[in-house]
């Protein structure tokens, strides 16, 4: 399904492929022989996402833009099913594997590969053609890649990078956090109720 979101309307070019259960939302670019399969979710929540030529994001991927994290995905780009990528710029050629996740303000160079329920964390920076194994995690900029029992290394570069403070806007130290936090997103995505269906 196709929706306008905030007044934006998904741009589609005429040789891409979206399958009819699909949901592409909002301030969407879609380029030249893209295959976007069922159950995707391509959504611009107040940031644009571009799609260049040639990208596959496949079965229940998610891609979510903000306003202050938009989403560019080069060209020849194939986004793995149930991949998640959240406000991150991809350079061509990459390949994200099943269950990746990217989050906000993370950027992967050209070539590079992050392999199956690996995670590039919150503002890190991967070097083109780096590879981020089978379930670990890139992590900062100059990155680190951590297996994932190495949680207190992790969660040091993660502590530095403030998710709650980047992403949400909301002091870690604040007493009641996820109150905050959840109340103040929930009346960011409440801005749904005026989507229309095109």
């Amino acid at each position: 399904m196709i929706y306008e979101h905030l007044g934006a309307r998904p741009r589609i070019h005429d040789t891409a492929v979206v399958a009819p259960s699909a949901v592409i939302s909002g301030d969407v670019t879609i380029g030249e022989n893209c295959q976007v399969l069922h159950g995707a979710v391509i959504t611009a929540e107040g940031g644009p996402i571009t799609l260049g030529e040639h990208v596959i994001v496949m079965e229940n991927a998610l891609i979510r833009a903000t306003a202050a994290n938009p989403v560019h995905i080069g060209d020849h780009v194939l986004v793995g099913p149930m991949a998640s990528i959240s406000g991150a710029t991809i350079a061509e050629e990459v390949f994200l594997a099943t269950g990746t996740r990217i989050f906000n303000g993370a950027v992967i160079g050209e070539r590079s590969e992050v392999r199956i329920n690996a995670v590039v964390h919150l503002r890190t920076t991967l070097p083109p053609e780096t590879v981020v194994p089978i379930g670990w995690v890139a992590v900062g900029d100059p990155v680190r890649i951590l297996s994932p029992e190495r949680h207190e290394e992790i969660w040091e570069a993660q502590h530095e990078l403030d998710f709650p403070g980047y992403v949400f806007g909301v002091d870690r130290s604040t007493p009641d956090l996820m109150v905050q936090l959840t109340e103040r997103y929930a009346r960011s995505l409440a801005r749904h109720l005026e989507d229309h269906a095109l």
